[in-house]
């Protein structure tokens, strides 16, 4: 028999932000470091985590593992989004728009790093209210994965996608 083995889809692992923080205590202060890492397969899967440690490499490495434990499916039509949305987190607001194709990403900072690993390589963003990274990956994901394909929405109607086209 011969051994199959199946292997992992490979990730794109992006690095969005690392936060130096500090603790006092008695001694002094002490340093620790957070890193917000976004991954994806480039092909509409998208995931962040958040890894916390003293030194910078174990903070990434703590924060891909956490990142590959909740990866979240993305609705894509062709190189685009299906249709506009606003994602929202706490106080953090991104609007996301579909493009033409040959239009690129137009995206900022936090937002763009989610949109380059879920493999989206024509959209409009605009970042509105928090700059906090954490916010601003996290309006971003939400965002992508409450956005519904056609398919979905004949099915949620019961009825065919040419009837919903026209």
């Amino acid at each position: 028999m011969a051994n199959i083995e199946t292997q992992a889809p490979e990730f794109v692992e992006k690095v969005v932000a690392i936060n130096r923080v500090s603790k006092t205590v008695k001694g002094g202060r002490i340093m620790k470091f957070a890193a917000l890492v976004v991954v994806g397969d480039g092909n509409g899967t998208v995931g962040f985590g958040l890894g916390k440690s003293g030194e910078v490499p174990d903070a990434i490495r703590k924060g891909i593992e956490d990142a590959k434990k909740n990866l979240k499916k993305v609705a894509l039509k062709g190189t685009t989004i299906p249709h506009e949305i606003v994602g929202e987190f706490g106080a953090g607001r991104v609007l996301m728009k579909p493009a033409a194709p040959g239009t690129g990403v137009i995206a900022g900072g936090p937002v763009r790093a989610v949109i380059e690993v879920a493999g989206i390589k024509d959209i409009r963003t605009k970042s509105l209210r928090s700059n906090n990274p954490c916010n601003v990956v996290r309006a971003t994901i939400n965002g992508l994965t409450s956005c519904t394909s056609i398919k979905e929405v004949a099915a949620k109607r019961g009825k065919s996608v040419k009837e919903i086209l026209g």
